[in-house]
């Protein structure tokens, strides 16, 4: 068990399905999907607690696209703002898990005790914080994945090289016809 609380680079590259890194989905999507307002989404992106990995914006009318990890990422964080963690502490357990880099994502718990997060791999671990009274409630980071997984499902994906406005959309049409 690891108390969550310091800086990092990459995010749950292992134990995921294979992903293409091109593809994803716009805001309003991401947003939907991991139950937030799109304000939100806009918020996180600008600050750097989750910003779109696919695409970012590039000026005005352009569209944010964000992959499968980091809609999965926004579920967790909303997950942790409704149990009452703090955004800085949503921040350091974020880094922490881009850290460190987990293998298998389906075996993580997330637990917390309003003030601090911890991050679980085994049931010990969360037993052992239930027994100090430290786990007042957990996250199992699996079943997110799973729900982000369902949720995808049927959704219209871009490629990162797809037009990045409605402009440009309709430009690339008109000259390929």
């Amino acid at each position: 068990m690891s108390d969550i609380e310091q800086p990092a680079p990459m995010l749950f590259t292992d134990g995921l399905p294979a992903i293409d890194e091109n593809v994803g989905y716009r805001g309003v999507e991401a947003a939907r999907v991991a139950s937030i307002t799109y304000r939100q989404l806009d918020y996180w992106a600008r600050t750097g607690l989750v910003e779109p990995t696919v695409r970012g914006a590039s000026g005005s009318g352009s569209q944010r696209l964000y992959g499968y990890q980091d809609i999965l990422v926004l579920r967790i964080v909303k997950s942790l703002l409704d149990a009452g963690v703090s955004l800085q502490q949503i921040r350091a357990a974020v880094d922490q898990l881009r850290e460190l880099g987990i293998n298998d994502l389906a075996q993580i718990t997330l637990m917390s005790d309003g003030a601090s997060v911890y991050l679980c791999t085994s049931d010990d671990e969360v037993i052992d914080l239930v027994h100090r009274g430290q786990g007042v409630f957990g996250i199992a980071v699996g079943r997110v994945l799973r729900e982000v997984e369902t949720s995808l499902v049927g959704l219209d994906s871009l490629r990162a090289d797809d037009p990045v406005d409605e402009l440009a959309r309709r430009r690339a049409a008109r000259a390929a016809s």
